[in-house]
């Protein structure tokens, strides 16, 4: 058995050392507070910068390390009455774009940065592609970060976001980043009062309100967005409320979280983004598995499934799992002994609703079929790729 991250064996007690120093590495890192909402114009910003006042007249040492303003007076005048570290300038193809400098605030070393829109992503030739990427830098060092983000650009919600609103939300942040957030504010208005604020120009300039009203801003979308943003909020809450011991339990507890991915199977986006969810609600730890058969060694597979499966286990990493590679010529016999190894209580699976010609035709049950006759006590949840909706 070979993985790309382990956790140890199966017995409790590593599992729980692990969790101590787990929490020993949290406590030597910054704070990070989370101001949520549901879309751009309900106040995230303006939320963020009062309470850098509030710090400064308290005094603490705090300071603007990045702030977006889209030009509105009231931001640039909060904005403006607060330290700030200039920006670095990063010129790309001719045009001189501006960054968070976040080697000057590692000098500088303030109690308290404040960074707009996490999401962000940086000009090429940063030392990061995403801006919550130097948020962690900071917090690294010690440094508190306050910042802001909306709910669509957490990665596990990609595909439901997509399914509502209709775009593809291609700034995204990984859903670890949320979940180790020492606090999270719902900042919220009601949709109504969102779209009377777009009509102002209290959000986007004249040139952009139309479209935005008529499409992302429609009220349908913006109902469910803050639906989901609640959610969040309220998942953050209950994660919170459980004591030191109930979360070192969660390494030792069965009922584990195991997502099934293959090289040629269908989309495994959804089936990450499906089981990171699943295992937050369940509190429990979360594994990603690809079984690699012997036709399905490095030198016999194309180079274009080889770039998919990197990425795909990118993103199982970005999300939190803990990433194993196994051998075997019985993909689901593999399965089945991880599961019983690693104390595996919900297994995701993908179908794209279409079963092989050639099982039908033998008569064989498929893959997901034998999955859902053998793996007795054990809940198998196959996602339709197509939409992300996973049903047992």
């Amino acid at each position: 058995m070979s993985a790309t991250d382990s956790i140890g064996t199966t017995n409790a007690e590593p599992r729980r050392v692990e969790a101590f120093l787990e929490l020993i590495r949290r406590s030597r890192r910054g704070r990070l507070k989370v101001y949520l909402g549901y879309a751009a114009g309900v106040g995230k910003t303006y939320r963020m910068l009062r309470e850098g006042h509030d710090l400064l007249d308290s005094g603490v040492d705090v300071v603007v390390g990045y702030v977006e303003t889209h030009g509105r007076s009231e931001i640039e005048r909060l904005a403006e009455d607060l330290p700030t570290v200039p920006r670095r300038s990063v010129e790309y193809r001719g045009i001189a774009l501006e960054e968070m400098d976040v080697a000057a605030i590692l000098e500088r070393r303030p109690e308290v940065t404040l960074v707009d829109e996490l999401a962000h992503t940086n000009a090429p030739g940063s030392k990061h592609e995403k801006r919550y990427e130097d948020v962690e830098d900071l917090l690294a060092a010690g440094i508190h970060v306050i910042t802001t983000m909306n709910v669509q650009h957490l990665e596990s919600l990609y595909e439901t976001v997509q399914r509502v609103t209709g775009v593809r939300v291609v700034e995204r942040v990984p859903d670890r980043l949320l979940a180790e957030a020492d606090q999270i504010v719902n900042v919220d208005v009601s949709e109504e009062d969102l779209r009377e604020r777009l009509r102002r120009g209290d959000v986007y300039g004249e040139e952009r309100i139309e479209r935005a009203l008529a499409n992302f801003f429609q009220q349908p979308n913006l109902k469910r967005l803050r639906n989901l943003t609640l959610r969040e909020i309220a998942s953050h809450l209950e994660a919170q409320d459980r004591t030191p011991g109930e979360e070192e339990d969660r390494f030792a507890a069965p009922d584990q979280v195991l997502v099934c991915l293959s090289s040629a199977g269908p989309d495994a986006d959804a089936l990450l983004r499906y089981g990171s969810r699943l295992a937050g609600k369940l509190n429990r730890t979360w594994y990603a598995l690809y079984v690699q058969r012997p036709r399905e060694a490095p030198t016999r597979i194309e180079l274009g499934v080889q770039r998919q499966l990197a990425e795909t286990l990118e993103l199982a990493n970005e999300l939190g799992a803990t990433l194993f590679t196994l051998e075997g010529e019985d993909v689901v016999e593999t399965i089945l002994g991880f599961v019983r190894e690693y104390a595996v209580g919900h297994v995701v699976v993908g179908r794209s609703g279409q079963t092989s010609w050639l099982h039908r035709l033998l008569g064989r049950p498929s893959m997901v079929q034998r999955l859902l006759d053998a793996a007795a006590g054990v809940a198998v949840v196959v996602v339709d790729t197509a939409t992300g909706v996973g049903r047992p």
